[in-house]
């Protein structure tokens, strides 16, 4: 019987880059013509411990072998354990499972609108900040041109510009119920505040009476060389925001949140049909595992300030920012979407999220010849966009 034609029938919802990607390994990606791609994107700080980690496939498919799925009506062990595991990094935070980060800020608003009942119903936000696209995650996103097409938004969400402490201490006022917040912009252009400024916000949160609640979507796993970028700030948040690069590939999120404000959720309050399934949860334990006992917490460190000092290289000093393996550079006027290009041309993946800004969210396990030829060929790529 004959295939019928493949047609594209899917919503026009992206602008892809063109190129069919069909496996990986480690750093690297392979196209179908058999090209590969040194990818310097992981699938937006996903893949955290590379493509195909042999770990990571083994967890999936003999969790899949076993039990794929029962849903939340039933107890499983993998769930469980990654609870604990959570609870373990966290300082004894309590986690609801979902599948996305935008999931997980839906979880964490309609928390802290219980824990705050009537009165406190506010939530004050980061200008240029992103936390979903979901109409509660996309209200308290800062970012008007996401949302102007989808209004009216939801209700009580204002926003002051990052790394501003006079602005967010003047939206505090007893009907706040929270402050939302990524403790480093990602979708922004990895927007990195000023030395202290988180610690100041649980100040003013704690003086006000209001949760802080940490967006660590992007951040969280590792990426900036610590579990959860708060850490680089000595603070601990309220409830915290995970998913990305929690399983390495397959679609998990987790709102944590200290004990006694988990409590505000009653049976019944808030579900997920997939949320922690034993597959998605037994893949992040591999991926937490990974962590661990590869060292890459230390990895995301020193490979990240590698990264920074040679791409200060090519572009000047001062244009290269971030933490970790959390980094971008800032380019001298509109050029991030054609040097990503010329880059997917020379087989490099990087990411233009503005105009002017490339980011980069490798593996946690790449190489430092990895890096260095990524920066080989982003400095060939640059030289010839110089020359035009």
């Amino acid at each position: 019987m004959s295939q019928p034609a493949l047609i594209d029938a899917r919503m026009e919802t992206y602008v892809r880059w063109p190129v069919e990607f069909v496996s990986g390994h480690g750093s690297t990606l392979y196209d179908r013509d058999g090209r590969s791609y040194l990818d310097l994107v992981a699938g937006i700080a996903v893949a955290s411990i590379g493509h195909s980690h042999p770990a990571l496939v083994e967890a999936i498919s003999s969790q899949a072998a076993r039990l794929i799925h029962v849903s939340n009506l039933y107890e499983t062990l993998p769930q469980r354990e990654l609870a604990s595991q959570l609870s373990g990094l966290t300082g004894g935070m309590s986690s609801f499972f979902c599948n996305s980060g935008a999931e997980s800020v839906e979880c964490a608003i309609k928390l802290a609108r219980k824990w705050g009942g009537p009165r406190r119903s506010r939530f004050v936000c980061a200008v240029s900040g992103f936390h979903g696209r979901t109409m509660g995650a996309l209200s308290a996103t800062g970012q008007p041109a996401k949302a102007a097409p989808f209004g009216p938004l939801v209700p009580g969400f204002s926003h002051v510009p990052f790394d501003d402490l006079a602005a967010l201490e003047a939206e505090l006022d007893g009907h706040v119920a929270a402050v939302l917040l990524e403790p480093i912009q990602g979708e922004a252009g990895v927007v990195v505040p000023s030395p202290g400024y988180l610690s100041e916000v649980r100040a003013l949160c704690d003086a006000a009476g209001v949760l802080l609640i940490l967006d660590e979507v992007q951040t969280g796993v590792a990426r900036t060389g610590a579990w959860f970028a708060y850490e680089h700030s000595h603070i601990s948040p309220d409830v915290v925001c995970v998913a990305k690069g929690l399983a390495g590939g397959l679609p998990i999120g987790a709102c944590l949140a200290r004990p006694e404000i988990a409590a505000s959720f009653s049976a019944g309050d808030h579900g997920s049909t997939f949320g922690g399934g034993p597959v998605q949860a037994r893949a992040a334990l591999a991926v937490l595992d990974v962590i661990e006992r590869e060292g890459l917490l230390a990895r995301a460190t020193d490979a990240g300030a590698r990264l920074r000092a040679g791409l200060e290289e090519i572009f000047g000093v001062g244009r290269a920012r971030g933490a970790g393996l959390l980094v971008a550079a800032t380019l001298p006027g509109p050029l991030a979407k054609d040097l990503t290009a010329r880059a997917l041309d020379k087989g490099l993946l990087i990411n233009n999220p503005a105009a002017d800004v490339v980011r980069f969210t490798p593996p946690l396990v790449i190489t430092d010849h990895e890096i260095d030829r990524a920066l080989d060929i982003l400095k060939e790529a640059w030289n010839e966009i110089r020359q035009t």
